[in-house]
């Protein structure tokens, strides 16, 4: 039960990485450069979604596997920054 839950958030948390990089570097231009603010908004709904998911994910998997405060907030601060989910996957591989 523990892995799964682990398993689970590491998935969506590669998932909401990439929509964040999707958001970032794709949506904001179309909206910006090119005057296409729809891009923004279906992305940005879709990444709002995976990432109060993945927060969600995150409590049930740091109760689960009791994780410390400080890992957990390292995954935390990880998802705010771009590229950040994709480092600290390998070290919540070594939980599952």
């Amino acid at each position: 039960m523990v892995q799964d839950s682990i398993k689970k958030f590491r998935q969506i948390g590669t998932i909401e990485g990439y929509s964040y990089l999707i958001l970032l570097f794709i949506a904001m231009p179309l909206k910006y450069i090119f005057d296409y603010p729809m891009a923004v908004k279906i992305v940005g709904m879709t990444h709002g979604v995976l990432f109060i998911l993945f927060c969600m994910l995150l409590v049930l998997a740091w109760r689960q596997a009791e994780w410390s405060h400080k890992e957990n907030a390292l995954f935390f601060a990880a998802s705010l920054v771009p590229f950040g989910t994709f480092f600290t996957e390998k070290k919540i591989k070594t939980y599952e």
